[in-house]
């Protein structure tokens, strides 16, 4: 039986442009950071300008650091967001609450892998998706070998590029990809860069033979 498709994410959307970059490359999955700390934070007004920007298709990601629920709810409610991405120091009691009053809405949680204890937190986890990455958004990656061993579906993010996507789907075979600062110049989205992206983790190659736009 043939493999599913990988599945791509491109994170931390910050501007009406990107939304048009976005739309270009069609990504499963786009997200916008709600951290005030994050050079890439949006406020609920520009995320429902940027929502209504994407394309209908595309899903929307909201990423939250422990943000009260009350404001997680208010971006489920009005549809600026399709899903509930957690980092930080929420709990499981925290995903109960957070479900009960949420029904139907996925929740994923990112977990900081630095070792194999930490893949086997996410093991346990009831999000109904868990993301490994190498640090809260940092951009580093991590040691793929402590991935190697999960049984789950999960997402990896954490220092990924268009170039390095293929190698990670052959090697984790995850469920999805999520890729910001990969697909970034100078601190901006690159377009040309996310078709690569998007290219990479479908296994598309360009007419001269490479994965991506090149």
């Amino acid at each position: 039986m043939r493999a599913a498709q990988t599945k791509i994410k491109i994170c931390g959307l910050s501007a009406t442009a990107d939304a048009c970059l976005v739309n270009a490359a069609l990504p499963d999955y786009a997200g916008f950071v709600f951290y005030e700390k994050s050079r890439r934070n949006v406020s609920p007004e520009l995320a429902r300008r940027l929502r209504e920007a994407l394309r209908p298709s595309i899903i929307t990601v909201g990423v939250f650091v422990d943000s009260p629920p009350d404001f997680i709810l208010r971006l489920c409610r009005e549809q600026i967001i399709d899903i509930v991405q957690l980092h930080g120091g929420q709990d499981e009691a925290f995903i109960a609450g957070l479900r009960k009053r949420l029904p139907g809405v996925p929740i994923w949680a990112a977990f900081r892998i630095s070792a194999e204890g930490d893949v086997r937190a996410a093991a346990k986890s009831s999000a109904d998706m868990v993301l490994l990455d190498g640090g809260a958004g940092s951009g580093l990656a991590f040691d793929w070998s402590f991935a190697g061993g999960l049984e789950r579906p999960f997402i990896l993010a954490g220092g990924l590029t268009p170039e390095s996507i293929p190698e990670a789907v052959a090697r984790l075979h995850p469920y999805a990809v999520d890729i910001s600062s990969g697909v970034e110049s100078c601190g901006r989205k690159d377009g040309r860069k996310i078709i690569a992206a998007v290219a990479a983790a479908r296994g598309i190659k360009s007419e001269k033979g490479g994965l991506g736009i090149v």
